[in-house]
């Protein structure tokens, strides 16, 4: 759920958060008409070659606001001041981009294709509208139309009156205070405000009854070291200031509205301004993204074709180059209309070997041709996909009481009832959450399915190897294969697809990579080397009944003549199991406490065995070691 990590993180490089939305868009609803789709590649291929033009465009992109969100925001009259200056500085980078689109000396082709030339006309021309808005607001700019201050000076002569009056209010104030001290002969009177009496004259009281004799001054308030007074003409001035602040304000409001109107009158216009600037951000993203990234331009048709030469994983890819790696390309051709067909691949290979990588890569790189990018693949050739299924990964639902394999299945049945001839499909593991033979038929009747009914290109992994007897019987079905070199009884993945099938699953290998305790995997081993022997009813009963491997590093709980715990199950004779004790040890594994332990078992198992000089024997008088000793 997060955009982290997603193909749409990986080749977003728009530089507008509108480019963004537009990019987003796009994948989200891959186009299937071909026209469409090779007029997109159209685009991003001209400005793929023009790189000057590209990246001036790009640099002229970055300051530019985000115009559809403002363009919203003052519809529903929740816009500020600031909204009518993003408008501005859209329309003012809409103008320098259609003038370098339209440059005679540009490196972009002379014939431009249809999506730029219709953007470049989308541009518009703004001029007028951006003159008024520059003459109307002011450089910087409050959050809300409700603090004011926006309106520039020199745009309304009454609003700089009002302004005039109330900010000049402190040298009316000053000049009135130095009057009355002159007049009173009271040098420390001072004029004063707050929030309950407004303005008004404050002495000390020794100097209070000047201010008594004097008729002009009505005295407010008495306090413990001075004394308040107010003047009618005091009052007077006040109230022209308090009313010149609200005046301003009010006049402020009805600017902005009428801006906010003359915005919103010309909204259509300005909405096609805005969706040009989000597309040649988006065009000019793909371009830059296919430029970074070796992206080749792909052949999209009406065909069935599904042709991809040297393929790889965009967002698998970005990450190994942070890591100085090189991804590993692969080809796939699921073609549909020719004979054979090969529209069906069965992947065997074992577990981190890349199957579901290559499985996911063909998928994205279909999504990314049709949305009219360009493609991370030395060259390819698709026919119209309608419909993409994926199957992929394990998770349960059990809000709604599904279990892992209930969700899988229910998946699965999604696509069988739904795919066409033009879907692709890809389907990872199906059948690998039951039972062994359970998950074998499913999955040889959804390969049948597929292959006869859906008949659509997929892509199917799997472990079953027994599925790739199906491509003897199905004339659709190829089989392909994960690469590995064996090296020092390691597993090295080679992460190649190749023709063929995988001989085994490895997945002991992997177990020992990610790290399960070495005694672990040495009984995995043994348990799968008995139960690749043959009858696998006959394996497991022999296990059940057989030595643990570990057992023979326990050390004895008896005395070293009594017999050793878990080291044999009757009826089987101690020397027998002295015998499997022995063949079941691995020195290179045994730390030397459990070498010392072994040692004490195998000799309890000696003297425990019966043997010519054991008296309590009944074969005592026996002189040949029992079979294999």
């Amino acid at each position: 759920g997060e955009r982290a990590g997603s193909l749409l993180a990986t080749i977003d490089c728009a530089i507008t958060a509108a480019g963004s939305r537009q990019v987003a868009f796009w994948l989200a609803a891959p186009l299937t008409d071909p026209a469409a789709i090779a007029a997109r590649h159209d685009a991003v291929g001209n400005l793929h070659e023009a790189n000057a033009t590209r990246m001036d465009i790009r640099e002229r992109l970055k300051p530019c606001p985000d115009m559809a969100r403002a363009l919203q925001r003052l519809a529903l009259d929740r816009g500020g001041p600031r909204d009518l200056a993003a408008v501005r500085e859209a329309l003012r980078t809409a103008g320098v981009i259609k003038i370098l689109l339209g440059e005679a000396n540009s490196d972009l082709s002379a014939q431009k294709p249809e999506l730029i030339a219709k953007a470049s006309d989308d541009l518009g021309d703004f001029r007028d509208l951006i003159r008024s808005l520059d003459q109307a607001l002011q450089a910087e700019l409050p959050l809300s139309r409700r603090d004011g201050g926006f309106v520039a000076s020199g745009y309304s002569q009454q609003l700089d009156e009002l302004r005039t009056l109330r900010d000049d209010s402190r040298r009316h104030i000053a000049s009135l205070q130095a009057r009355y001290a002159d007049e009173t002969g009271v040098a420390n009177l001072r004029i004063k405000h707050n929030n309950v009496l407004g303005y008004f004259v404050e002495t000390g009281q020794a100097q209070a009854a000047r201010l008594q004799d004097d008729s002009q001054f009505v005295h407010r308030q008495t306090m413990a070291n001075a004394m308040r007074f107010t003047t009618v003409e005091l009052s007077d001035l006040e109230g022209r200031i308090l009313q010149a602040g609200d005046r301003a304000l009010a006049l402020e409001q009805q600017i902005f509205l009428e801006l906010q109107g003359v915005v919103l009158e010309a909204s259509e216009e300005l909405a096609k301004t805005a969706e040009a600037i989000a597309v040649i951000d988006a065009l000019s993203a793909l371009a830059e993204l296919a430029a970074a990234n070796d992206y080749v331009r792909p052949q999209v048709n009406g065909s069935l074709a599904f042709a991809i030469k040297g393929g790889r994983h965009p967002v698998v890819e970005r990450v190994l180059r942070r890591e100085s790696k090189q991804f590993v390309e692969n080809d796939c051709d699921l073609t549909a209309d020719r004979d054979p067909a090969n529209r069906l691949w069965l992947v065997t290979g074992p577990n981190m070997a890349g199957k579901s990588t290559y499985l996911r890569q063909n998928a994205l790189i279909a999504i990314m041709a049709q949305m009219g990018s360009f493609v991370p693949a030395e060259s390819a050739r698709i026919g119209i996909v309608d419909q993409l299924f994926s199957r992929v990964g394990a998770a349960d639902d059990l809000a709604r009481g599904r279990s892992t394999f209930m969700v899988e299945m229910v998946e699965t049945a999604a696509i069988l009832n739904q795919a066409g001839p033009r879907a692709l499909v890809i389907l990872d593991e199906i059948g690998r959450g039951t039972a062994t033979f359970d998950g074998l038929s499913i999955a040889w009747s959804v390969i049948e399915h597929l292959h006869d009914t859906n008949r659509c290109r997929a892509l199917f992994a799997t472990h079953y190897h027994e599925l790739t007897k199906l491509a003897g019987r199905l004339e659709g079905v190829h089989l392909a294969t994960m690469r590995i070199r064996e090296w020092q009884e390691n597993v090295v993945f080679l992460h190649e697809v190749v023709g063929g099938t995988a001989d085994r699953s490895y997945g002991v290998h992997v177990g020992r990579l990610a790290g399960l305790p070495a005694p672990v995997i040495a009984r995995a081993e043994e348990v799968l080397a008995l139960l690749e022997e043959g009858d696998q009813g006959l394996a497991i009963e022999r296990l059940v009944q057989d030595l643990p491997l570990f057992a023979a590093a326990t050390p004895p709980t008896e005395t070293p003549r009594s017999k050793p715990v878990n080291a044999v199950t009757e009826p089987r004779s101690n020397a027998d199991a002295l015998v499997d004790a022995v063949g079941k040890l691995r020195p290179d594994e045994l730390s030397p406490k459990e070498a010392l332990d072994a040692v004490y078992t195998l000799k309890a198992l000696l003297e425990a065995a019966p043997g010519p000089h054991d008296p309590g024997s009944e074969d005592h008088r026996t002189t040949e070691p029992p079979d294999g000793l």
